[in-house]
């Protein structure tokens, strides 16, 4: 009887292949940065996510978004008797990884601890706790509670005025509908009182709309109002200006906002589109209708910067539907 003395193969050495275990180990533990300054890149190409979230480190003002919640997040914790907080800057890049992926709080803390990615962009790399869903939810609650979204907003626009990103001598103006859920099943058994229905076109909605004003040049937004679906779009037409504009552009529902009493003392020149009806009965063989006609379409050209913020919100973060009830939490959103 003989037996195959050759040893099988991965077991030739056993100390130099819990070596390289060891090191692929620590390599897995170092951020994407680290490796590379090692000389460590089994993955050079980098995905979209992460040049997006490295674009956002270098956009968003930070430290001046810090500044601005830490003074209402001081001593919570402490109050409590509770562990160590979670630095505020830690907590609110998950609440923008939350927005700009329409993450829920247990999904949220999943993914902190699923994606190396989401971890090292919020400064949590190598840390042995994270933050759970109650935590996030709570961080939330107190940017609602302080009704901090304005003032985040205003923080992050004065940031880009001062890197000559927005311009802000043109505002484009336009409001957009986000269903919220009609059913009554419910622990409560009733819809959202802060929602509405509302008719556009031949089809009826019930929910909320987004009221915002964008940078004409940049396409930055610079203004963001909610209010019920039922509310007329040129009610809150002049709510979305910064003051410093000369021009301002909207499209057929904005008519006879220059007439209305808010508008009065305003120096602004309103551009505003032909409502559809009369546009459509141009006689487009008359040079004065051919002329009207070319200005409408340079007038839709420029609003259509307008859309892009939209799309983005709707169709790349996904808020098509409301995932709160209320329009303060749905702003905070």
């Amino acid at each position: 009887m003989s037996f195959n003395s050759a040893p099988k193969e991965g077991l030739q050495n056993p100390a130099a292949d819990w070596r390289v275990k060891r090191a692929a180990g620590k390599m897995a533990s170092m951020t994407h940065e680290q490796q590379q300054m090692l000389g460590f890149d089994p993955l050079p190409k980098k995905t979209r996510k992460e040049i997006f979230l490295e674009e956002m480190n270098r956009v968003v003002p930070w430290a001046a978004l810090v500044a601005l919640i830490q003074p209402h997040a001081r001593g919570a914790h402490q109050a409590l008797g509770g562990r160590p907080p979670f630095a505020v800057e830690t907590m609110l890049r998950i609440h923008c990884l939350q927005l700009w992926w329409n993450l829920s709080d247990p999904a949220m803390e999943e993914e902190l601890h699923e994606r190396p990615l989401y971890r090292e962009f919020a400064g949590l790399s190598g840390r042995a706790r994270l933050p759970d869903e109650t935590t996030i939810l709570r961080f939330r609650h107190l940017l609602e509670k302080q009704r901090l979204a304005p003032e985040i907003l205003a923080t992050i626009n004065a940031h880009l005025a001062a890197q000559g990103l927005m311009l802000k001598t043109g505002t484009l103006v336009d409001a957009t509908l986000i269903a919220a859920p009609s059913s009554t099943r419910n622990a409560r058994g009733e819809r959202d009182p802060e929602m509405r229905q509302t008719k556009k076109g031949n089809q009826w909605h019930f929910g909320m709309k987004a009221h915002i004003g964008v940078d004409a040049e940049s396409g930055l937004v610079h203004t963001v109002i909610g209010t019920a679906a039922n509310v007329s779009d040129v009610t809150q037409a002049t709510h979305l200006l910064h003051g410093q504009e000369k021009d301002a552009f909207g499209d057929a529902g904005y008519q006879g906002v220059d007439k209305r009493p808010e508008a009065r003392g305003l120096k602004v020149n309103w551009h505003i589109a032909m409502r559809p009806g009369k546009r459509a009965v141009l006689d487009r063989r008359r040079p004065l209708a051919q002329a009207i006609e070319r200005l409408e379409q340079i007038k839709a050209s420029i609003r259509a910067r307008v859309e892009h913020p939209f799309r983005v919100i709707k169709q790349q973060f996904g808020h098509a539907k409301v995932r709160y009830r209320g329009l303060t939490e749905l702003l905070l959103d």
